[in-house]
């Protein structure tokens, strides 16, 4: 039984698009699901030239919400996860981003108190 492996190209107007190699000329069986829902808004195309199948999926708007949303994508034959398509959005990320931010920043004065105490005991 091959191995499908998938690969992220690009998420343009709501669109995820990947790449699906493994497969050959057989539809691949995938099974995509966001919540322990299945999503249905997704489109396989056989590209017969470059032997692969390229997957899009309209991101649903039941996905597109503050904090992180995970969609899931399984291989439905072998029963495995190919991957997956995470979005972040909202105000909660703000929070993080901003300690993040402040962390760095206090790594950054500890940093440059160390390299000028570094720099007036070696000169």
């Amino acid at each position: 039984m091959p191995t499908l492996e998938l690969t992220k190209t690009k998420m343009r107007q709501g669109v995820w698009q990947g790449v699906i190699t493994g497969a050959g000329d057989d539809m691949p069986k995938v099974q995509i699901t966001h919540q322990n829902r299945n999503v249905e808004s997704f489109e396989l195309v056989h590209n017969e030239k470059a032997d692969h199948w390229l997957l899009s999926v309209t991101i649903p708007p039941e996905a597109i919400s503050d904090g992180v949303q995970t969609l899931m994508i399984r291989d439905a034959t072998a029963e495995t996860d190919i991957g997956h398509i995470t979005l972040m959005a909202g105000e909660v990320l703000g929070d993080d981003i901003r300690a993040e931010v402040d962390l760095l920043r206090a790594e950054l004065d500890m940093l440059k108190r160390a390299f000028r105490r570094h720099c007036v005991e070696t000169a």
